[in-house]
């Protein structure tokens, strides 16, 4: 029976060398443990975004997103199926420090792509956009997150991180500072192979890890950076990893590909 973890800020993983178990949510165990990865220098990916959730009269971090408009935010279909009061937090580096940088602005209506499946994240389509209930200022500490073009797929180990929130080490401390993880990216031929993650993936997904440094230290639907001519894009929105731990050999980081969604982006936002 399949069991996922989510990409949630807000789980723990016990880690396994158990490679048979399948993916599950990270959202479904008690906390993210970062395998790799450091703290990014402040506002160096400044279309990263902090989810929010209302808990009482407070919002609390609980998802990751990307600044695609000025009024819009993509994150991960997962975040937001549910009935919840969110805001987003723009310009963000540590979340428990007010640094004059941060926009914070409340969330208007979520659009969950039609065909995400909450209980089958095997299916894909794990993708919603936000329409913000005003505009972001863009200026150093906040900008747009540049999109691929429709369709397109990158070769095996094009270089990629994941940035986001979470612990810093396996049994570390909690680090409050935006931190970025090196993955590489693993073709869909190599990752849909019985070795690696079979037939869970689907040409709809990106691999990337899946040797040291994992996407345990990403939140659910924060970005894929991946650097194309130059400049980085955000290919992917942080899905979920293998139930036997994040750093898993053979099973890497699942995300969804943002290209395969262009038209879907573009029908919501435009």
């Amino acid at each position: 029976m399949l069991k996922y973890i989510l990409l949630s800020a807000l789980a723990t993983l016990v880690l396994t060398k158990d490679l048979v178990l399948p993916p599950r949510y990270l959202e479904d165990v008690p906390q993210t443990r970062v395998v790799g990865g450091e703290v990014a220098r402040p506002h160096s990916w400044p279309w990263q975004v902090s989810l929010q959730v209302q808990s009482g009269s407070s919002f609390f971090h609980t998802c990751g997103g990307s600044l695609i408009r000025a009024g819009w935010v993509m994150t991960a279909a997962h975040c937001v199926d549910r009935p919840r009061t969110w805001r987003v937090a723009l310009g963000e580096h540590n979340l428990d420090s007010n640094e004059g940088t941060e926009q914070i602005i409340s969330v208007r209506e979520a659009f969950v792509h039609q065909q995400w499946n909450s209980n089958s994240v095997i299916g894909g389509s794990d993708i919603a956009l936000l329409q913000l209930s005003t505009e972001a200022t863009l200026n150093t500490d906040v900008q747009l997150a540049v999109l691929p073009p429709s369709g397109q797929i990158l070769p095996n180990n094009s270089l990629c991180y994941i940035t986001g929130w979470g612990l810093t080490s396996t049994g570390g401390s909690l680090s409050n500072s935006l931190k970025q993880a090196y993955l590489p990216i693993v073709n869909f031929q190599t990752c849909s192979t019985p070795a690696w993650w079979g037939s869970v993936v689907k040409p709809t997904m990106i691999c990337a890890g899946g040797r040291f440094n994992s996407g345990c230290n990403g939140d659910s639907g924060g970005p894929l950076n991946c650097q194309v001519g130059g400049r980085y894009q955000v290919h992917g929105i942080a899905s979920f990893v293998s139930g036997g731990g994040c750093n898993v050999f053979r099973k890497p980081t699942v995300f969804t590909r943002v290209s395969a969604y262009t038209d879907w982006i573009n029908n919501i936002i435009n």
